[in-house]
């Protein structure tokens, strides 16, 4: 990030709360205009985006994706041209977002949304003042993209026209709670609640099966394939909103982390919708999966560009805006493609983080306002400290290491555990 002499840094104030430790500081926008003059739209050059890194992301996660869909499977042509329609759309989305995030980030900046890196602190990238919620830019246009997709799959009696849309307004009201959360400072208590309400036009519309099917490695435990819930179901959509979107919350803290993770989950769910549409014979299966990935597509490409601009060292901070609209919009492709269950198999990492992370979170023990690694500015390497999640964990364990180096051994743990256990794990 470079930045033209202008006025002087405005305040940085520290987040409280358990939910906040991991993730960068930020200030709130009414004390930072009060702390120093706004700064000029002009001011901001932001670093252009690791293309480098974002193409060999795409190629690695969509080149599986379209072997499957158009060599491997005998998909129905109808099928594929949906496809084929959704990933043009979203590939624009790709290039629109790598456009405006430069735009929106001199906004947000001038109106004091931005943060301070506390991983290099100490240093002079950490006195950098760098723009925060960019993950709204993502949002809309995948927004943008989902409702464009509409004209192009659905007639106006489509059975699936109502909880499309209802996925649509479950994820557009995630993303107005996330920016607003960005903007307010939310206490940590509070934002527990803030998936269950935007969960609602989902629950409300959702007019799907209730059974859940359990995993062939473990029937025979269970004693059935086929698990029906009945109201219970929906208690358990309701639930798994709320895990999706926190989980990506707290397992954060490192430039790169948040984004990469929803990309890698997106990708194994992407895979996994077109090997089930390939192995079922069932029409209501493939339509039901066939839908996740018209979800699941724009979602991923959008993702792409912002990684581009948020991996180390970060030019941009996505935001609670990112975190809570990536989390539900996992969510509602799992629920709507009706493999909710599978899907927090594709949340191992998030959920090991979860529990390891629940002693501080509902405070047994204390828990820190940041729970992020010591950064020694002497040899620019992060050190774990006693905090229960995995990015500290993972230093205890392995030693020390750089910012961006963990953040690539948690990645590829991540990829791991989706593409190695979990997708093997579902189709054993």
């Amino acid at each position: 990030l470079h930045l033209t002499p202008g006025p002087p840094p405005m305040d940085v104030r520290r987040r409280p709360g358990a939910a906040a430790a991991d993730r960068p500081t930020k200030s709130r926008p009414a004390a930072a205009a009060a702390a120093a003059p706004a700064a000029a739209p002009g001011d901001l050059v932001l670093r252009p985006p690791n293309l480098r890194l974002v193409l060999a992301a795409m190629a690695l996660f969509l080149a599986p994706f379209s072997y499957l869909a158009f060599v491997h499977y005998p998909l129905a042509a109808d099928l594929r041209r949906s496809i084929l329609i959704c990933g043009a759309i979203s590939l624009g989305g790709f290039f629109v977002v790598l456009r405006l995030i430069p735009v929106a980030a001199r906004y947000l900046l001038r109106r004091g949304m931005f943060g301070k890196d506390i991983n290099k602190k100490g240093l002079p990238m950490g006195e950098i003042t760098v723009p925060e919620s960019l993950g709204i830019v993502v949002g809309i246009v995948y927004l943008v993209i989902a409702i464009l997709f509409q004209h192009f799959n659905f007639t106006a009696d489509s059975i699936w026209l109502v909880e499309y849309n209802a996925a649509l307004a479950s994820v557009c009201f995630m993303i107005l709670l996330g920016f607003i959360d960005d903007v307010l400072d939310i206490p940590w208590r509070v934002k527990l609640l803030l998936p269950t309400i935007a969960a609602l036009p989902l629950l409300m519309a959702y007019a799907g099966g209730t059974s859940i099917i359990i995993p062939k490695p473990l029937a025979s435990y269970v004693g059935v394939e086929v698990l029906e819930l009945g109201w219970m179901y929906k208690l358990f959509m309701l639930l798994l909103a709320v895990f999706c979107t926190n989980s990506i919350n707290i397992h954060a803290g490192l430039n790169g982390l948040e984004v990469g993770q929803t990309v890698v989950i997106s990708a194994a769910v992407l895979i996994h919708n077109v090997m089930r549409i390939g192995s079922s014979k069932d029409l209501e299966t493939q339509q039901a999966h066939a839908f996740s990935i018209y979800l699941v597509l724009p979602f991923l490409t959008t993702s792409l560009a912002l990684l581009g601009f948020n991996w180390y060292p970060s030019s941009v901070f996505v935001g609670d805006t990112y975190t809570y609209f990536a989390g539900m919009t996992l969510a509602v492709v799992g629920i709507l493609g009706h493999f909710s269950e599978t899907l927090l198999l594709f949340f191992l990492p998030q959920v090991l983080n979860f529990l390891c992370s629940v002693p501080q979170l509902f405070h047994f023990v204390p828990c820190p306002r940041h729970r992020l690694p010591r950064f020694d500015t002497q040899t620019g390497l992060l050190t774990g400290t006693k905090d229960g999640n995995l990015v500290n964990i993972f230093l205890r364990l392995f030693g020390k290491c750089s910012e961006k180096s963990l953040c690539i051994r948690l990645l590829i743990f991540q990829v791991n555990l989706n593409c190695i256990l979990a997708v093997n794990f579902i189709f054993l």
